[in-house]
């Protein structure tokens, strides 16, 4: 078998050669024809060859770029975005593919272009630099430095007009007072500094019940309690966010948050921030209603919409949430898997150059496809002329209540499930005779690691195997891939010359390994989780702030100490975290100590802002509220373990063995002639029992 293994690998490399090799070939010719090529053409991030024929000068993120804006005394100009984003489309059309937009930015400046999702860290520098230049972000994002890196400049998408105008006066400023430029780009990297330095501190004092509810209820006033999320124009769902709440509402028996939670899940599902044909997430909302979304599909969001979706699923039993997450699996599977293995960054928001053509609808379309099946489909999905979004184009959304729009049809549930498939099957169909957005092919590291936790999610909410497959195979391919020479890679693509891994790499793979080793209790997993741990420990352990910083080395201007939660969560807190789960497991005291001083100095900017550091929030509930272990030990755990998993128990480390373990939690616990369920708290435990049954009544009676 090993044999056979051996040679299949052989076999793909060669031919993964000769692919290379032809579309090079290919490349080559398509690149003659081009008026304009940069050195962006070497490049394997779909975002940058986006760039390769502009008239620009473009370059890729590099110190030799750098190094040549010292020599030459040039400004530097980082314009920052990512393959999916339709302002940066917007932008390079009307900007950069001008010529003489072009011989400015080439005369004056160094110009260098960055994909995010391939260089957050960068990304991260900048993005802190333009919110303390002007107040906000977005992409694309376009900061102009000097040549030592340090940021004269800030701002999002320009148009034409409004670029050249920067360009010049910038440029003008730089030439005419260069002392005042100094002062100024010195003042916002010390900024930057600034953002990223936490002050360490061993107060547990602090991590009390008190300042829990102090962050929520000071995050109360902004949720939106009639549409969900969070009060304001755009709605993102932010499930980092939504998981707390889950967690906080079941430890708490707060009514409000329960309350707000689930119409916020109810709202998203029933939303056109949902695609409810082809299943999955777009990445937010551009109104407050969920209706109008902006239509990328990024794998993040829908890797994190899986685990929240099954973890809600636990608590409400509600089969649109259950339905939700096995389409938005499907959706991943059918469009976003690499063949190799490993699934793809992103679904861009454009095709033919327009937003969202590949998902709205004309009623004429839906007449044609639907044929007598039109009249219901557009009442349920609310195809009328006041809903119409712009030039007779539809957003498919529901209004949420199925029992009272089964009672005015006159029909059953079952009948309703009947329609809705049939209806997808046809649209489905017909949407894939249309022009199909861009993929970005790029394997990120954290993302999948992000899916194969959602993936483990929906196989304890479900129990279905084929979900844990899928995530037992994720990890070996990133082990495979993106594991090389002791170190992870941040991004994946044959050719591709990025080779950087970040604190979220290991953060996120670390909890992808430990969720796989409570579910498959394979110890494979918790000896990976234990070695990535340590390999963060190695490389990104700041001494200063008790914190991990984001990058290995020091590239860039100033150190990033990645602490708040965004669309992803906290690699800091996502390390507190692992490190509480690893500590109990094997008993190891400093990282349970080093995970609750990382919290400890986070409360501050917890009770402050909660909605921004929301992962940090929920390792304070496994410090307030009781924190349980469950250890299943005998020949039976599997099936025990798995009837534990499919209930919502906040705050508690579910392990199993089947056989004898030196893992402390097992060990001297094994018994050929039974399996024991072990409910602990800080070391102490109850009797044993035999059911699950008798487990959680230990759990409720603690």
């Amino acid at each position: 078998m090993d044999i056979y293994r051996t040679s299949l690998k052989g076999i793909l490399i060669f031919a993964s050669c000769l692919l290379v090799f032809s579309c090079k070939e290919k490349q080559n010719k398509q690149d003659a024809a081009h008026k304009f090529t940069n050195a962006l053409v070497n490049e394997t991030s779909p975002y940058l060859l986006q760039h390769a024929h502009n008239p620009v000068n473009w370059r890729p993120w590099s110190q030799e770029a750098l190094d040549e804006a010292q020599k030459e005394n040039k400004l530097v100009l980082v314009s920052i975005g990512y393959s999916s984003c339709h302002w940066c489309h917007v932008m390079e059309v009307e900007t950069f593919e001008d010529e003489s937009v072009a011989k400015i930015m080439n005369d004056n400046f160094i110009s260098i272009k960055v994909d995010r999702e391939e260089r957050p860290d960068v990304d991260q520098v900048y993005m802190t630099a333009l919110q303390l230049i002007s107040g906000n972000g977005g992409w694309p994002l376009n900061v102009i430095t000097l040549p030592n890196g340090k940021p004269l400049y800030g701002g999002t998408y320009h148009t034409n007009a409004q670029w050249k105008e920067v360009l010049t006066s910038v440029s003008n400023l730089y030439k005419d007072d260069p002392k005042k430029a100094a002062e100024y780009s010195d003042m916002v990297a010390e900024g930057i500094a600034e953002a990223n330095r936490i002050q360490p501190t061993s107060d547990f004092l602090n991590l009390s019940l008190e300042n829990l509810v102090s962050s929520i209820e000071t995050w109360k006033p902004y949720w939106d309690m009639e549409q969900g999320g969070d009060q304001g124009a755009q709605k993102f769902m932010i499930p980092v966010n939504l998981d707390f709440l889950l967690d906080y509402s079941v430890l708490s028996g707060d009514q409000t948050a329960k309350a707000h939670l689930e119409n916020t899940l109810n709202k998203m599902a029933q939303g056109g921030v949902y695609d409810h044909i082809g299943g999955g997430f777009f990445r937010y909302s551009t109104d407050p209603y969920w209706k109008v979304p902006h239509f990328e599909k990024m794998l993040y969001d829908n890797a994190q919409a899986i685990s929240l979706y099954s973890n809600a699923y636990k608590a409400y039993k509600a089969p649109r949430y259950r339905a939700l997450v096995m389409e938005t699996i499907d959706f991943l599977k059918r469009e976003m898997r690499n063949p190799q293995g490993g699934f793809l960054a992103a679904i861009d928001a454009d095709s033919e150059g327009v937003e969202g053509k590949f998902y709205v609808w004309m009623e004429e379309e839906l007449k044609a496809v639907l044929g007598d099946g039109f009249n219901r489909f557009s009442a349920y999905y609310n195809i009328a002329p006041n809903t119409v979004w712009e030039e007779g184009k539809y957003i498919l959304y529901t209004s949420g209540d199925e029992e009272k729009f089964v009672r005015q049809q006159g029909m059953s549930v079952a009948d309703l499930n009947t329609d809705k498939a049939e209806w997808k099957l046809k649209l489905l169909a017909a949407r894939a005779e249309r022009v199909r957005p861009r993929n970005d092919d790029k394997i990120i590291t954290s993302w999948n690691a992000l899916l194969i936790a959602g993936l483990v999610d929906a196989y304890n909410a479900f129990g279905q195997q084929e979900h844990l497959d899928e995530a037992e195979a994720i990890f070996q391919f990133l082990i495979e891939t993106c594991y090389q020479e002791g170190a992870l890679q941040h991004s994946y693509k044959p050719g591709s010359r990025v080779k950087e891994g970040f604190l979220e790499d290991y953060a996120y793979l670390t909890d992808a390994a430990l969720k796989l080793y409570q579910s498959t209790l394979n110890e494979k997993y918790l000896e990976w989780a234990q070695k990535l741990t340590g390999d963060a420990q190695d490389m990104f352990s700041d001494e200063m702030s008790g914190m991990y910083k984001y990058t290995y080395g020091e590239g860039l201007i100033a150190k990033i100490i990645k602490t708040d939660d965004g669309t992803l969560p906290s690699p800091n807190a996502v390390m507190a975290h692992n490190l509480l789960r690893l500590g109990h497991l094997v008993y190891d005291v400093e990282f349970m100590d080093r995970s609750k001083r990382m919290l400890s100095s986070m409360v501050t900017s917890i009770v402050e802002s909660a909605p921004s550091y929301a992962h940090w929030n929920k390792l304070l509930l496994h410090n307030v509220y009781p924190y349980y272990e469950v250890a299943v030990v005998g020949k039976n755990a599997g099936p025990l373990v798995r009837k534990l998993n499919a209930k919502l128990l906040p705050n508690t480390l579910i392990v199993g063995s089947e056989g004898e373990s030196t893992l402390p939690l097992f060990e001297e616990r094994y018994f050929e002639d039974g399996t024991f369920i072990y409910v602990c708290r800080n070391g102490s435990c109850k009797l044993p029992v035999d059911t699950v049954e008798k487990a959680l009544g230990q759990l409720a009676n603690f």
